[in-house]
């Protein structure tokens, strides 16, 4: 795969999320510097990369956060960037999200969180919406005694747990998992890339996750592509990231200081 160039899903139909051109600047910082990429319809792409190359800013352009400098955002053929208000809430009703710190309403309950958009953007009837809040959380291992508790009650993994819940709350088409492991032990950290399998595949859902976490990546990815200095240096199947050929990506997944990517270090 030649490095920072669409796949070749291409050739297979439109593309649940295509970016072409990406480029995003603050100030002087040039962040992302014409990224390319292809999400087929029912994959889960993985975005690895070190702190400060640009996958948090990379998400939050797909989903329409941030406005990209230059380039286009497509999610079903249509470019994000063009849509305002209403046209781009419902290009938003697509998507679910899993923040990083699982990003839960400290005021409510645990059953108001996971059904806080049926509720506030949906009409939910409250009843209604608890009786599916039982329901979703269920399918992340969590049971009706949780539903009442309040984030401040929840420990780490558990509040992972309450923000898929959340996520996958609405059927979303596209999951977006923001460093999903982060701050967890290993166990808790395999059980959460579990369940986002799992989750991911009952929906049949496209998913895009960004994380640093190789094991993670591996469990969950169809395809990874590596993002560096603001582009895309490699993508391909999971399986073939052992075999990249890029020294970036060799540098990246075996944690050495010593290769292309480097780490500013102040001596004294």
């Amino acid at each position: 795969m030649l490095p920072n160039s669409p796949s070749s899903l291409d050739e297979a139909g439109v593309p649940k999320i295509r970016l072409r051109g990406i480029r995003k600047r603050f100030g002087s910082n040039q962040v992302l510097d014409g990224v390319n990429l292809d999400v087929a319809p029912g994959e889960s792409m993985v975005i690895i990369g070190g702190s400060g190359t640009g996958k948090s800013v990379l998400l939050k352009c797909i989903i329409g956060l941030l406005r990209s400098d230059e380039g286009t955002v497509e999610v079903d053929g249509v470019n994000v960037a063009e849509r305002r208000g209403r046209a781009l809430d419902d290009v938003r009703r697509k998507f679910g999200m899993l923040f990083q710190g699982a990003a839960l309403f400290d005021s409510l309950p645990v059953w108001e969180n996971v059904t806080f958009a049926l509720i506030r953007g949906g009409g939910m009837p409250r009843d209604e919406a608890r009786a599916h809040a039982l329901h979703v959380l269920a399918q992340v291992g969590l049971g009706k005694d949780v539903a009442q508790l309040s984030p401040a009650e929840l420990s780490g993994g558990m509040k992972k747990r309450v923000g898929l819940a959340r996520a996958i709350a609405t059927r979303p088409e596209i999951l977006f998992f923001d460093e999903p492991t982060t701050g967890l032990d290993p166990i808790m950290s395999d059980v959460i890339n579990n369940l986002i399998v799992k989750c991911t595949n009952n929906l049949g859902a496209t998913a895009v996750s960004i994380t640093h976490d190789m094991a993670s990546a591996r469990k969950i990815a169809d395809r990874i592509a590596m993002l560096h200095a603001g582009r895309i240096v490699w993508q391909g199947p999971v399986d073939q990231i052992e075999h990249s050929g890029s020294e970036f990506v060799e540098q990246f997944i075996h944690g050495r200081a010593e290769g292309p990517i480097r780490v500013e270090v102040l001596e004294h």
